[in-house]
């Protein structure tokens, strides 16, 4: 970190400029010092500015204190802005409806504290993960443009929420036939910014977002509808599996599949848990379930990786602490997720998805003793591949110690737990890479398939020899051009300066 920007965070905490826990969290986040450098090409006197443009827009916001309640009702019902779905680069999507939104200077500040509140929002549940904006101008007109406001949107990602831009995805934009608008908009967006605008049509659209999470006016199969309330950017719907340790994985799962998401799909919206069916275990999970703590690392799941990074929280320690990854071969398709609970409690806890018809997490819904670890799967299911728009939630909740811990007491539990006392912590999907040879063959590599299709070592080597001995020969022919141009330069450069001392006069 440069001198300049220690010396501002000293400043900053003897100063009642900027609201104090922003100023905390830049002391303590690295990661945030490091985006504000990067956005502006690490700048110092930049990233100063920026820092402080943002910090006193967050103070006269009340940024931190924004909360859904703060906002009027009428503006989360009219469903002009809202965030849902992910393009095809897993970054999730920031809906602004045009036509549902007119100039009107009484609610200008309404509506930016608005969108502040979304962006906050969406922060601290994904820090890091960056946005794509659509702007949806289908049935728009003159009367829905609001240059400020578009102004403000800008400034949002420009100067207040640094490395929080994908994209700009304007659909069936206007702006041809507004020339003067457009060379405004072209000089608030900056040049970091202007590479970032896409314009699309119909036909175009589906370069940058899968049809799943497109309306049908856009030709997409989405059948999403806004509703308020609740806010609808949580996707994590509850996956199948609900009731734990289940069968032995030898049962032929898929015959009992449809009709086990046919009973549970009414309970996924009510989350009102169904009718508890008959479990039968094998011995080998119920020895596992008798183990001691120091004895999971043996028990744990085969296929299914050691998370490395884990997520440190007050309840619980999440590990891996920000994605799970997934790949084609069938080692690659099974995750490992372990919580650590940390607190004096037992807690309870739950997994969701936004893919449910993917995946199989057992157990999904149960609850941990203090000091004690839980190891969680989480499976592909069938023929279903993983993708970068999938996301995880891990919810967890402290529990009094006479809580009870049976799935009907966790229902019960669960519908009775304010929001403000869950813990949450969103995990996104990573797709694994196929394992690609280090060497590719064409019709002119020097290297051919054996016998069994793969080449052969000794001859591989040899090739790669004779290869590297034609780069020497031509390197030497360089180097002797080289230096027989250095050679006549200098001789150029002794003529002429005989010539020069051999003129008359200059003696």
């Amino acid at each position: 970190m440069s001198s300049d920007l220690i010396f501002l965070l000293f400043s900053l905490t003897e100063s009642d400029k900027y609201d104090s826990r922003d100023v905390d969290r830049l002391q303590k986040d690295d990661a945030l010092v490091e985006a504000y450098l990067t956005w502006r090409l690490y700048s110092v006197d930049d990233a100063l500015k920026m820092i402080d443009d943002s910090f006193l827009w967050r103070k006269d916001f009340s940024l931190n204190d924004l909360t859904e309640s703060s906002i009027p009702k009428w503006m989360f019902e009219t469903g002009a802005v809202f965030l849902h779905g992910y393009d095809k680069e897993g970054n999730k999507l920031f809906w602004f409806k045009v036509k549902l939104h007119t100039k009107d200077a009484k609610t200008s500040m309404d509506k930016k504290k608005y969108v502040a509140f979304w962006l906050e929002r969406y922060a601290k549940r994904e820090p890091g993960m960056p946005l794509t904006v659509v702007f949806d101008m289908a049935d728009s007109g003159i009367s829905n443009i609001d240059m400020d406001f578009v102004k403000y949107v800008i400034n949002c990602f420009k100067v207040y929420y640094p490395k929080f831009l994908c994209k700009y995805i304007k659909f069936e934009t206007i702006w041809s036939s507004f020339t003067a608008a457009w060379k405004i908009v072209r000089t608030w967006l900056g040049p970091e910014a202007i590479s970032k605008l896409k314009f699309a049509s119909k036909n175009e659209i589906q370069t940058f977002i899968g049809p799943e999470y497109l309306p049908p006016h856009m030709g997409g199969t989405d059948p999403f509808r806004y509703s308020y309330p609740p806010l609808p950017d949580d996707d994590f719907q509850t996956p199948v599996c609900e009731n734990g340790p289940i069968v032995r994985e030898d049962d032929n799962e898929s015959k009992d599949f449809e009709s086990d998401s046919k009973e549970l799909e009414s309970s996924f919206s009510s989350e009102v848990a169904i009718e508890p069916k008959k479990v039968y275990f094998s011995e080998e999970s119920l020895s596992s379930l008798k183990l001691d703590d120091n004895d999971k690392g043996d028990s744990r799941p085969k296929g299914a990786r050691k998370p490395l990074t884990t997520f440190k929280a007050p309840l619980l320690h999440v590990s891996p602490a920000e994605e799970l990854s997934f790949g084609s071969k069938e080692s690659d398709r099974k995750c490992l997720i372990i919580l650590d609970n940390v607190s004096k409690n037992q807690v309870a806890f739950k997994v969701r998805t936004t893919a449910p018809e993917k995946y199989r997490v057992k157990p999904s819904n149960s609850c941990c003793d203090s000091g004690a670890s839980v190891d969680i799967v989480v499976s592909l299911h069938g023929g279903h591949q993983a993708s970068l728009q999938d996301r995880f939630l891990v919810m967890a909740v402290e529990m009094e110690q006479n809580a009870g811990a049976g799935s009907p007491e966790l229902v019960h539990f669960w519908k009775d737990v304010p929001k403000t006392k869950i813990m949450e912590h969103r995990l996104r999907c990573h797709i694994l890479e196929s394992t690609k040879p280090i060497l590719t063959c064409g019709s002119d590599s020097p290297i051919e398939g054996g016998a069994n299709g793969h080449p052969d070592l000794h001859t591989t080597l040899m090739r790669v020899m004779v290869c590297n001995t034609r780069l020497e020969q031509k390197l030497d022919q360089y180097l002797w051009v080289q230096q027989v141009l250095i050679g006549l330069v200098l001789v150029v450069m002794m003529f002429t300066f005989l010539c020069l001392y051999n003129l008359p006069g200059t003696s």
